[in-house]
Order: structure tokens, then C-alpha cells, then sequence
């Protein structure tokens, strides 16, 4: 089941991002400042919104975070799915794409014009299921400049 976190289930994502910082290496991971980053997003918000993947027994086992920024190209408005993170012992099981079709929807339905998302090289497991959807795969080559924080 999917849902939209909010400030009542934030506790139940704060381990899974933790667990996705740690996949991607991050150095310093800090739940205090996660919760206060994450919180940020919500359903009815203009920024967007972390929604929260459950399995039967209602344990938090996926989630994904869909930014909201602007495309000068198309012009238009588009979708950001910035997170998508899936526990390993439940990965191969569809999750991660209902979670892709979920952030559409909602991208959609707050004006979208498309979601968009990046992922690491050599994250080929990620990437089969990408390559199985009907997305474009982009040429672009990705830069980033650090603010120093």
C-alpha cells in the first residue's frame, strides 16, 4: 500500500532514508536533519511529496520522493523523483514500480508535464527496471557544484 508521509508517519520513513544514504555512501547521515527535510513534503504542499510504501503487515518497506521544479526546453512544470529506495529482501516484487506509476500520478495531477529522475552508473539493478518502462533514456551528463555543506 502506498501513502503520502506525513508529520504522523515520518518516524516510519526516517530508517529507510537512512538505509538509501548508506547505499549511496553518504559520510554524515543525521536523522534530525532528515526529519526536518523530508517533512517538508507533503500531498498538499507546492514543493512535493515523500510517499511511503507498507507491505501486508503494514511495515514501512519502500519509499520514494517526488521534487517539484521547472523545465525552460518544454517550458513546463515537472516532477523530480529525487528518492526511490526498496529494502533488498523485498526488491523484485514490483514495488519500486508501483511507487514510479504513483509519482506519476501525483506528478500529473498537480500540473506535470513529466517525472524525471536520475540514477547512479553502475546501479544496474535499478536500471533494468527503468529500461523495462516506457521511459527515454537521456543523453545529458550531469554536473554538480557543491555549496560546501
Amino acid at each position: 500500500m502506498i501513502e503520502p508521509v506525513s508529520k504522523d508517519t515520518i518516524e516510519d520513513v526516517l530508517p529507510l532514508i537512512r538505509k538509501y544514504q548508506e547505499f549511496y555512501k553518504i559520510a554524515t547521515i543525521d536523522d534530525d536533519r532528515n526529519r526536518r527535510f523530508f517533512s517538508q513534503f507533503d500531498e498538499h504542499g507546492d514543493n512535493g511529496c515523500l510517499f511511503i510504501y507498507r507491505n501486508e503487515a503494514g511495515e514501512a518497506v519502500a519509499f520514494a520522493t517526488v521534487y517539484f521544479t521547472f523545465v525552460s526546453s518544454i517550458p513546463a512544470k515537472v516532477g523530480v523523483m529525487n528518492d526511490l529506495y526498496t529494502l533488498p529482501d523485498f526488491r523484485g516484487k514490483g514495488i519500486a514500480r508501483q511507487l514510479i506509476e504513483h509519482c506519476l500520478k501525483f506528478v500529473k495531477s498537480k500540473g506535470g508535464a513529466r517525472l524525471q529522475w536520475l540514477t547512479a552508473e553502475d546501479n544496474e539493478v535499478a536500471q533494468r527496471l527503468y529500461n523495462s518502462l516506457d521511459t527515454k533514456k537521456s543523453k545529458w551528463i550531469v554536473y554538480t557544484y557543491s555549496a560546501g555543506l
